[in-house]
């Protein structure tokens, strides 16, 4: 028996192999004793075979997209861009009758031996036939990507139609447990709750077709089961509006619970110093203190009087920021010798940013760095009204952040001043900012009232319009204007005796019930300098990096000063990532107090 045996599966082996070596035998006798000429013509008829099969294929796709697929039943997430669909399909369609009438001319030209075209022809030819060889093949493979592009909304959302039917079947699930009596557990309930689960667990992550695995697929159809079983036990239509008009009201409420919570963190982290920074400012100020009294003077303090330079002010308690608006300053300066910075801060951290200057002095440039002490005349006048402010941020009521206000008393002796904001960056010689004719008025600043821009602003909406006061005085379709980059004229600004203005808009606004404007310096600033501003090019200034995650890398390139307006600040773990580099460029992170404090890009 096992002789048997052995016989039987030896003569099936044999018959095996004979059925496969017996074409390849064959072929190769055939291909032997075909003459060159036949041989060639073989080869050519068969690519040309081949190739019809794939332009056959690709034009049935077209074909099928045009017709119109059904959508699956009960799904809950569509697509409105109807229109754009059919013209695509539309657009595939007519491609693909070029294509296969193009295909046909070739074929029926290289029988007919017809080689001699004309120049138009040619030109014509290229951009309508489908070639065989490799150049061809490129060609093809720059129309597909072409196509890709043009209907890539298409592509995307039937590479995640799976997808959205599994979250779509989830959605339907929960409908059906929630129709399901309290505390109840039936057969039906359990096993949606079981299909549920292994459905979840199979989809994991997916966000396209091509990530669900062949488990979550065969899940996909146990639950559609499940769920047609289900739909017989609730045969009601209007009870099932009902509950899903009710779980769209509670999602959307967690939703804006949720966007709620995360712009209060992100408000909160806008206003935490980051421990890195601490650790430096603690560093630099202990040995600020160990210097004896004559080593904590900067040098060049001579200049910070002279009229004839170019002066710069900076109020920040930042010393990072403070380094990287004078590090960008001085490193894009034709005559950087000319330029001196005053840098104001509060009395804490006055001695880390004076050791830091000291250690870290900006080339040819001075720096003349002074304490809200030495103001203190200011702060007493006008103390009561920065605390009346209803700010919930306390940067609202810095006085650094009020001080920018009192410019010509913090300078008595200068005649202009550029104005800086600590979350910029210079990416441009400022010099020929002060060629700039403010036409007899006080500030010159970049507006920020031109519709679509990331930085739009409007006087209503921070200003309260409709007290007779605000809309006696103020029109409010006056130009927008931006903080951040200014050039002040400090005496056309003490002629008009803003300053005073300021101080009177305060005490208007202690006065008054409800608040006529938002917390700020921004919106006070336009009514101070209400018809005292002349527009800069926008070239000068472009802002939103520390919002706006959209700002085109052209507009910042070519801007003299880049703006990280907002709570996203480049040293804060928020900052938008595609923006830091701007900023991080000019930060020595080399330095031995960054490098034992951890501060990192």
């Amino acid at each position: 028996m096992k002789r048997l045996h052995r016989r039987l599966r030896i003569l099936i082996l044999s018959l095996f192999s004979v059925s496969v070596l017996a074409p390849v035998v064959l072929v190769s006798f055939r291909l032997k004793h075909i003459s060159p000429t036949g041989r060639r013509e073989f080869l050519e008829e068969f690519s040309s075979r081949k190739f019809s099969a794939d332009v056959w294929r690709l034009n049935s796709v077209d074909q099928e997209e045009g017709e119109g697929l059904k959508e699956p039943k009960q799904v809950i997430y569509e697509d409105n861009k109807f229109v754009s669909t059919v013209s695509y399909s539309s657009n595939n369609i007519h491609h693909s009758a070029e294509s296969r009438d193009a295909a046909e001319r070739t074929q029926i030209s290289e029988r007919n031996g017809t080689t001699r075209r004309s120049a138009k022809e040619d030109e014509q030819i290229q951009h309508r036939e489908v070639p065989s060889t490799s150049r061809g093949q490129e060609k093809l493979d720059q129309i597909m990507v072409q196509r890709v592009q043009n209907g890539q909304h298409r592509e995307q959302s039937s590479s995640d139609k799976k997808v959205k039917e599994v979250k779509d079947q989830l959605i339907r699930a929960k409908v059906y447990l929630n129709f399901a009596p309290p505390g109840s557990n039936s057969h039906m309930v359990k096993e949606l709750r079981l299909r549920m689960k292994e459905l979840e667990r199979a989809m994991g992550d997916a966000k396209k077709d091509s990530d669900l695995s062949r488990r979550a697929w065969q899940r996909t159809k146990a639950m559609e089961v499940s769920l047609i079983k289900a739909s017989r036990t609730v045969p009601d239509c209007s009870s099932m509006a009902t509950k899903l008009r009710a779980m769209t009201y509670n999602t959307e409420e967690q939703v804006q619970a949720h966007k709620n919570e995360a712009e209060h963190l992100i408000q909160l982290a806008a206003r935490t110093t980051p421990k890195g920074l601490h650790c430096l400012a603690m560093r630099l100020t202990s040995e600020y203190f160990t210097l004896p009294a004559e080593e904590r003077k900067l040098g060049n303090q001579e200049k910070a009087r002279d009229g004839d330079l170019y002066h710069y002010a900076v109020f920040s308690d930042n010393i990072l920021a403070c380094a990287v608006v004078v590090n960008s300053t001085v490193a894009h300066a034709a005559e950087p010798e000319k330029i001196v910075f005053h840098v104001v801060t509060d009395s804490l951290n006055f001695p880390a940013i004076s050791m830091w200057f000291l250690q870290n002095p900006p080339g040819r440039a001075a720096v003349d760095i002074q304490s809200l002490e030495n103001f203190e005349w200011l702060l007493k006048k006008y103390a009561s009204s920065l605390q009346k402010q209803n700010a919930h941020d306390p940067r609202y009521n810095s006085a650094l952040n009020h001080l920018r206000f009192y410019l010509p008393d913090v300078f008595p002796l200068l005649d202009k001043i550029v104005f800086l904001d600590h979350d910029v960056v210079v990416q441009r010689d400022l010099t020929k900012l002060w060629d700039v004719n403010l036409k007899g008025k006080v500030n010159g600043a970049v507006e920020t009232c031109q519709e679509g821009d990331a930085s739009y602003r409007r006087m209503d909406m921070y200003v309260d319009f409709t007290d007779p006061f605000v809309s006696e005085w103020f029109n409010a379709n006056t130009c927008t204007w931006a903080f951040g980059m200014n050039l002040f004229d400090l005496q056309e600004w003490r002629k008009q005796n803003l300053t005073a203005k300021y101080g009177s808009y305060l005490q208007l606004l202690q006065e008054h019930g409800n608040p006529l404007w938002k917390a700020g310096t921004l919106p006070i600033g336009w009514l101070t300098f209400y018809n005292q501003t002349v527009a800069l090019d926008r070239r000068w200034h472009i802002l939103g990096l520390g919002y706006e995650s959209n700002v085109a890398a052209s507009d910042i390139d070519r801007a003299a000063v880049i703006h990280f307006d907002g709570v996203m600040k480049p040293w804060l773990e928020i900052g938008i990532r595609k923006y830091k580099g701007y900023w991080t460029k000019h930060v020595m992170y080399d330095h031995p107090h960054l490098q034992q404090c951890n501060v990192h890009e």
